[in-house]
């Protein structure tokens, strides 16, 4: 059966930076926290990078707050843009009932047998 990695917390990374902050160089600390001298390289740059996001947790993405921000801005946007066409979708239809339950207008233009003078076809005229 295969070794599983070793997971460190952050306090304990911390712990190795601020030795090697100290002065101590790479190789006494690495000895004395069990670690590789790969693994404090990389945990010295992670931190200088990004001394806030340093070391997340296990499991954790790193996420810059204006990553989130901005992708809080476009959920906000979306919402608008939705309760919007929501509101125009409701409207359209409110309109679509009201011509549904009111009668058709007639036409107020005259039939070619009218204009000729003749009475509309169908109807007795008196004479």
């Amino acid at each position: 059966m295969g070794l599983s990695r070793r997971q460190f917390t952050r306090e304990f990374k911390l712990a190795a930076l601020q030795r090697l902050g100290t002065g101590a160089s790479v190789a006494e600390v690495a000895r004395a926290f069990e670690v590789n001298p790969n693994v404090l390289h990389r945990w010295r740059r992670e931190f200088r990078q990004e001394p806030g996001n340093a070391f997340p947790g296990l499991g954790k993405w790193r996420w810059e707050e204006g990553r989130v921000a901005q992708l809080e801005r476009k959920i906000g946007q979306q919402a608008l843009e939705i309760d919007f066409l929501k509101g125009c979708l409701q409207r359209i239809e409110e309109q679509r009932q009201l011509q549904a339950l009111s009668p058709k207008p007639r036409s107020t233009r005259k039939s070619k047998a009218s204009e000729a003078g003749n009475p509309p076809a169908g109807r007795a005229g008196s004479r």
